[in-house]
């Protein structure tokens, strides 16, 4: 249990990370239950998108989705694996994920390991209590290259596919 507890505060940051940051290497759940672990995860594909949104099946969250959605062959082909990452409960990410044919993976990060790794803010909610902010980071080699602080709904693919263009340039 100490372990644990020493384990998420060593993970712990005040500031979200930034351009050049190594990215964490917690584990986390995803929607079907199982256990990830992002250091691993990172080593599958060139790159990796984590993408914080605040709460499934919301008008911006499913736009943020569906937007790496429906460009998800275009960032596959460019290497880019994506992970979706909010404080839902397994259920609520398996069904925002079934319902819109989310074909990438979504960690229900419901003990806050991966927004607290990631200095992610969290926003209070009147009766539902916290919500992750919408941010997104871009991972290659286990480093962070790309920092969206303020990520978008609908440009989400756009704003990632523009900066692996640069990257290439």
């Amino acid at each position: 249990m100490a372990a644990a507890f020493s384990t998420i505060f060593s993970q712990a940051r005040s500031d979200p990370l930034k351009v050049g940051d190594k990215a964490p290497e917690v584990t986390a759940v995803t929607e079907t239950g199982e256990s990830l672990n992002l250091g691993d995860f990172y080593k599958k594909q060139p790159y990796t998108l984590v993408y914080f949104f605040p709460k499934a099946d919301t008008p911006g969250c499913t736009a943020q989705g569906c937007s790496l959605r429906d460009a998800y062959a275009e960032l596959q082909e460019k290497g880019v694996a994506v992970i979706g990452v909010s404080l839902d409960k397994v259920e609520a990410q398996k069904a925002f994920k079934d319902k819109y044919r989310f074909p990438f993976t979504l960690i229900a990060d419901t003990d806050k390991t991966v927004v607290t790794a990631f200095g992610v803010p969290l926003m209070p909610a009147k009766v539902m209590g916290f919500f992750a902010t919408r941010q997104a980071y871009l991972i290659k080699d286990g480093v962070v290259i790309w920092a969206d602080y303020k990520a978008a709904t609908k440009a989400q693919a756009a704003d990632v596919l523009k900066v692996l263009a640069e990257q290439k340039g």
